[in-house]
Protein backbone atom coordinates (compact mmCIF):
# COMPACT_ATOMS: atom_id res chain seq x y z
CA UNK A 1 0.00 0.00 0.00
CA UNK A 2 1.56 3.41 -1.23
CA UNK A 3 1.88 6.81 1.26
CA UNK A 4 -0.66 8.77 0.30
CA UNK A 5 0.28 12.24 -0.76
CA UNK A 6 0.48 14.74 0.89
CA UNK A 7 1.76 12.90 4.10
CA UNK A 8 -0.59 13.33 7.12
CA UNK A 9 2.53 13.56 9.29
CA UNK A 10 2.79 11.78 12.50
CA UNK A 11 0.53 8.75 13.68
CA UNK A 12 -2.62 9.97 15.85
CA UNK A 13 -4.21 8.35 18.39
CA UNK A 14 -7.29 9.72 19.67
CA UNK A 15 -7.05 13.21 20.30
CA UNK A 16 -3.07 12.88 21.04
CA UNK A 17 0.07 13.23 18.57
CA UNK A 18 2.86 11.05 18.67
CA UNK A 19 5.37 13.42 18.53
CA UNK A 20 9.07 11.68 17.75
CA UNK A 21 11.81 11.76 19.73
CA UNK A 22 14.46 14.68 17.56
CA UNK A 23 18.34 13.76 17.97
CA UNK A 24 20.71 16.75 18.21
CA UNK A 25 24.43 16.01 17.82
CA UNK A 26 26.83 16.69 20.80
CA UNK A 27 29.68 17.57 19.59
CA UNK A 28 29.86 21.38 20.10
CA UNK A 29 27.44 21.38 23.71
CA UNK A 30 30.56 18.76 24.57
CA UNK A 31 33.45 21.20 23.94
CA UNK A 32 31.60 23.90 25.40
CA UNK A 33 31.11 21.99 28.57
CA UNK A 34 34.57 20.32 28.64
CA UNK A 35 36.84 23.58 27.76
CA UNK A 36 34.89 25.62 30.73
CA UNK A 37 35.55 21.95 33.22
CA UNK A 38 39.12 23.04 31.87
CA UNK A 39 39.51 26.52 32.75
CA UNK A 40 37.99 25.70 35.93
CA UNK A 41 39.96 22.95 37.09
CA UNK A 42 42.96 25.09 36.13
CA UNK A 43 42.17 27.71 38.07
CA UNK A 44 40.89 26.00 41.47
CA UNK A 45 44.56 24.73 41.23
CA UNK A 46 45.84 28.39 40.96
CA UNK A 47 43.79 29.19 44.20
CA UNK A 48 45.55 26.59 46.16
CA UNK A 49 48.97 27.75 45.13
CA UNK A 50 48.15 30.92 46.17
CA UNK A 51 46.74 29.86 49.50
CA UNK A 52 49.98 28.22 49.93
CA UNK A 53 52.16 31.79 49.28
CA UNK A 54 49.60 33.33 51.35
CA UNK A 55 50.30 31.17 54.26
CA UNK A 56 52.98 33.00 55.84
CA UNK A 57 50.94 36.19 56.41
CA UNK A 58 48.27 33.95 57.81
CA UNK A 59 50.77 32.60 60.30
CA UNK A 60 52.27 36.54 61.08
CA UNK A 61 48.06 37.45 60.96
CA UNK A 62 47.60 34.66 63.88
CA UNK A 63 50.06 35.90 65.87
CA UNK A 64 49.71 39.40 65.77
CA UNK A 65 53.56 39.59 64.54
CA UNK A 66 52.90 42.59 62.53
CA UNK A 67 53.86 46.07 62.24
CA UNK A 68 50.48 48.43 61.52
CA UNK A 69 52.03 48.68 57.79
CA UNK A 70 52.93 45.00 57.63
CA UNK A 71 48.99 44.02 58.73
CA UNK A 72 48.14 46.17 56.06
CA UNK A 73 50.13 44.43 53.23
CA UNK A 74 48.91 40.87 55.26
CA UNK A 75 45.63 42.01 54.88
CA UNK A 76 45.67 43.27 51.18
CA UNK A 77 48.09 39.64 50.14
CA UNK A 78 45.64 37.34 52.11
CA UNK A 79 42.37 38.90 50.64
CA UNK A 80 44.63 39.06 47.13
CA UNK A 81 43.08 36.02 45.93
CA UNK A 82 39.36 37.06 46.26
CA UNK A 83 39.91 37.47 42.30
CA UNK A 84 40.09 34.28 41.43
CA UNK A 85 37.90 32.84 43.96
CA UNK A 86 35.21 35.46 41.92
CA UNK A 87 36.53 34.09 38.66
CA UNK A 88 36.05 30.56 40.03
CA UNK A 89 32.38 31.56 41.00
CA UNK A 90 31.23 32.27 37.53
CA UNK A 91 33.75 29.53 36.17
CA UNK A 92 31.71 26.75 37.96
CA UNK A 93 28.15 28.59 37.18
CA UNK A 94 28.43 28.19 33.63
CA UNK A 95 30.25 25.20 33.66
CA UNK A 96 27.44 23.67 35.59
CA UNK A 97 24.26 25.06 33.05
CA UNK A 98 26.93 23.78 29.46
CA UNK A 99 27.03 20.17 31.50
CA UNK A 100 23.09 19.99 32.39
CA UNK A 101 22.41 21.48 28.29
CA UNK A 102 24.75 18.65 27.22
CA UNK A 103 23.39 15.90 29.72
CA UNK A 104 20.02 16.83 28.54
CA UNK A 105 20.48 16.29 24.94
CA UNK A 106 21.95 12.96 25.66
CA UNK A 107 19.34 12.06 26.88
CA UNK A 108 17.12 12.96 24.33
CA UNK A 109 19.37 11.25 21.85
CA UNK A 110 18.71 8.11 24.12
CA UNK A 111 14.96 8.18 23.06
CA UNK A 112 15.38 8.44 19.71
CA UNK A 113 18.09 6.09 19.25
CA UNK A 114 16.57 2.98 21.12
CA UNK A 115 12.97 4.18 19.05
CA UNK A 116 11.24 2.71 15.76
CA UNK A 117 12.48 6.55 14.08
CA UNK A 118 16.31 5.35 14.44
CA UNK A 119 18.74 5.39 11.39
CA UNK A 120 19.76 2.00 13.32
CA UNK A 121 16.89 0.71 15.78
CA UNK A 122 17.45 -1.83 18.10
CA UNK A 123 15.38 -5.32 17.52
CA UNK A 124 13.22 -4.17 20.11
CA UNK A 125 12.40 -0.49 19.91
CA UNK A 126 11.10 1.14 22.86
CA UNK A 127 8.31 4.05 22.75
CA UNK A 128 10.69 7.33 24.40
CA UNK A 129 11.50 7.68 27.71
CA UNK A 130 9.82 3.99 28.48
CA UNK A 131 12.59 1.33 30.22
CA UNK A 132 15.51 3.30 29.07
CA UNK A 133 16.24 5.52 33.06
CA UNK A 134 14.97 5.31 36.38
CA UNK A 135 14.30 8.53 37.16
CA UNK A 136 11.90 10.98 35.13
CA UNK A 137 13.97 13.85 33.01
CA UNK A 138 13.03 16.32 35.80
CA UNK A 139 15.54 15.05 38.21
CA UNK A 140 18.22 15.78 35.49
CA UNK A 141 18.61 19.19 37.66
CA UNK A 142 16.91 18.34 40.75
CA UNK A 143 18.86 15.50 41.41
CA UNK A 144 22.05 18.02 41.91
CA UNK A 145 20.38 19.87 44.37
CA UNK A 146 18.93 17.75 46.52
CA UNK A 147 19.78 17.30 49.67
CA UNK A 148 21.33 13.65 50.34
CA UNK A 149 19.56 12.36 46.95
CA UNK A 150 22.50 14.48 45.31
CA UNK A 151 25.41 11.90 46.54
CA UNK A 152 23.70 9.14 43.83
CA UNK A 153 20.76 10.14 41.55
CA UNK A 154 23.11 12.29 39.27
CA UNK A 155 25.43 9.02 39.08
CA UNK A 156 22.60 7.22 38.30
CA UNK A 157 21.33 9.51 36.03
CA UNK A 158 24.52 10.11 33.67
CA UNK A 159 25.23 5.70 33.59
CA UNK A 160 21.69 5.35 32.20
CA UNK A 161 22.82 7.58 29.58
CA UNK A 162 26.00 5.45 29.04
CA UNK A 163 23.44 2.28 28.92
CA UNK A 164 21.31 3.74 26.34
CA UNK A 165 23.98 5.19 24.44
CA UNK A 166 26.01 1.75 23.37
CA UNK A 167 26.90 0.55 19.83
CA UNK A 168 24.30 -2.04 19.23
CA UNK A 169 27.18 -3.92 17.44
CA UNK A 170 29.13 -3.87 21.27
CA UNK A 171 26.25 -5.18 23.64
CA UNK A 172 27.83 -4.51 27.47
CA UNK A 173 30.43 -2.04 26.20
CA UNK A 174 28.76 0.53 28.24
CA UNK A 175 29.37 -2.13 31.29
CA UNK A 176 33.01 -2.57 30.47
CA UNK A 177 36.21 -1.84 33.31
CA UNK A 178 37.41 1.22 31.11
CA UNK A 179 33.70 2.95 31.37
CA UNK A 180 32.96 1.87 34.94
CA UNK A 181 36.43 3.04 35.64
CA UNK A 182 35.52 6.42 34.17
CA UNK A 183 31.98 6.90 35.66
CA UNK A 184 33.21 6.17 38.97
CA UNK A 185 36.47 8.02 38.97
CA UNK A 186 34.76 11.15 37.82
CA UNK A 187 31.42 10.71 40.72
CA UNK A 188 33.81 9.87 43.41
CA UNK A 189 36.52 12.53 42.77
CA UNK A 190 33.26 15.15 42.13
CA UNK A 191 31.92 14.06 45.64
CA UNK A 192 35.12 14.01 47.26
CA UNK A 193 36.26 17.84 45.74
CA UNK A 194 32.75 19.37 47.51
CA UNK A 195 32.98 17.40 51.14
CA UNK A 196 36.47 18.80 51.08
CA UNK A 197 35.83 22.59 49.72
CA UNK A 198 32.43 22.46 52.24
CA UNK A 199 34.22 20.99 55.21
CA UNK A 200 37.14 23.47 54.80
CA UNK A 201 34.90 26.56 54.97
CA UNK A 202 33.02 25.44 57.56
CA UNK A 203 36.06 25.16 59.70
CA UNK A 204 37.48 28.28 58.84
CA UNK A 205 34.50 30.41 58.79
CA UNK A 206 34.17 28.62 62.76
CA UNK A 207 37.59 29.13 63.86
CA UNK A 208 37.79 32.89 62.57
CA UNK A 209 34.60 33.68 64.50
CA UNK A 210 36.14 32.11 67.45
CA UNK A 211 39.62 33.67 66.98
CA UNK A 212 38.05 37.19 66.97
CA UNK A 213 35.77 36.74 70.07
CA UNK A 214 38.64 35.46 72.17
CA UNK A 215 41.06 38.79 70.78
CA UNK A 216 37.96 40.91 71.68
CA UNK A 217 37.47 38.66 75.30
CA UNK A 218 41.92 38.80 75.95
CA UNK A 219 42.07 42.43 75.61
CA UNK A 220 39.13 43.48 77.94
CA UNK A 221 40.37 40.71 80.49
CA UNK A 222 44.29 39.67 81.37
CA UNK A 223 42.87 36.11 82.29
CA UNK A 224 41.68 35.49 79.05
CA UNK A 225 45.30 35.99 77.22
CA UNK A 226 46.19 32.85 78.20
CA UNK A 227 43.50 30.98 76.29
CA UNK A 228 43.93 33.34 73.50
CA UNK A 229 47.48 32.22 73.09
CA UNK A 230 46.56 28.71 73.18
CA UNK A 231 43.86 29.57 70.39
CA UNK A 232 46.86 30.53 68.26
CA UNK A 233 48.46 27.60 67.84
CA UNK A 234 45.13 25.72 67.07
CA UNK A 235 44.35 28.85 64.16
CA UNK A 236 47.55 27.77 62.91
CA UNK A 237 47.23 24.12 62.37
CA UNK A 238 43.50 24.98 60.68
CA UNK A 239 44.41 27.09 58.08
CA UNK A 240 47.26 24.07 57.37
CA UNK A 241 44.79 22.21 57.42
CA UNK A 242 42.75 23.70 54.98
CA UNK A 243 45.43 24.57 52.94
CA UNK A 244 46.42 20.92 52.49
CA UNK A 245 42.52 20.17 51.79
CA UNK A 246 42.05 22.12 49.54
CA UNK A 247 45.17 21.06 47.46
CA UNK A 248 43.57 17.72 47.61
CA UNK A 249 40.23 18.97 46.10
CA UNK A 250 42.02 20.81 43.52
CA UNK A 251 43.45 17.25 42.84
CA UNK A 252 40.23 15.62 42.72
CA UNK A 253 38.79 18.24 40.62
CA UNK A 254 41.68 17.93 37.61
CA UNK A 255 40.46 13.90 38.11
CA UNK A 256 37.17 14.49 37.80
CA UNK A 257 37.82 17.09 34.99
CA UNK A 258 39.77 14.63 33.04
CA UNK A 259 37.46 11.27 33.69
CA UNK A 260 34.44 13.43 32.62
CA UNK A 261 35.66 14.66 29.81
CA UNK A 262 36.79 10.98 28.23
CA UNK A 263 33.18 10.05 29.41
CA UNK A 264 31.46 12.87 27.17
CA UNK A 265 33.35 12.08 24.24
CA UNK A 266 32.89 8.74 24.18
CA UNK A 267 28.99 9.14 24.94
CA UNK A 268 29.19 11.51 21.77
CA UNK A 269 31.06 9.16 19.70
CA UNK A 270 28.61 6.20 20.36
CA UNK A 271 25.46 8.33 19.63
CA UNK A 272 26.90 9.67 16.52
CA UNK A 273 27.65 6.15 15.02
CA UNK A 274 24.09 5.04 16.20
CA UNK A 275 22.78 8.01 14.08
CA UNK A 276 24.48 6.87 11.31
CA UNK A 277 22.44 5.65 8.84
CA UNK A 278 23.95 2.06 7.45
CA UNK A 279 26.12 2.39 4.65
CA UNK A 280 24.02 1.41 1.39
CA UNK A 281 24.88 -1.32 -0.20
CA UNK A 282 23.43 -1.96 -4.02
CA UNK A 283 21.68 -5.05 -5.09
CA UNK A 284 23.41 -6.94 -7.51
CA UNK A 285 22.32 -6.47 -11.57
CA UNK A 286 19.77 -9.13 -11.63
CA UNK A 287 20.88 -11.65 -15.03
CA UNK A 288 18.26 -14.30 -15.91
CA UNK A 289 20.12 -18.03 -15.74
CA UNK A 290 21.38 -19.12 -18.96
CA UNK A 291 19.15 -21.68 -20.52
CA UNK A 292 20.06 -23.97 -23.43
CA UNK A 293 19.59 -22.47 -27.37
CA UNK A 294 16.70 -23.58 -28.85
CA UNK A 295 16.84 -26.19 -31.84
CA UNK A 296 14.24 -27.10 -34.46
CA UNK A 297 13.61 -30.48 -34.72
CA UNK A 298 14.60 -32.22 -37.42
Amino acid sequence: MTQPYPYPGPPRYGPYQIVPPRYRRLRTPAIVAIALMGLTAVLTALQSVLMWRSYDEVKNFIFLNLTEEEFDTSVRTIAGGGWVVQILGYLMFGTCIAYLLWLWYARENTDFLNSAFAPRPPANPLPPGKGLHRHNAGWLIGAWFCPVLQFWYPLQLVEDVVVASEPLEQPGAARSQRIRALLYAWWASWCGYWVIVMTGLLAALVATIVFFVKLVQSTDDADQSVSFYGLQDVMVQVALWVDIGFTVAALLMVVATAASALLMLQIGQWQQQRATPPPFVPIQDYRPPSFPSYRPLS
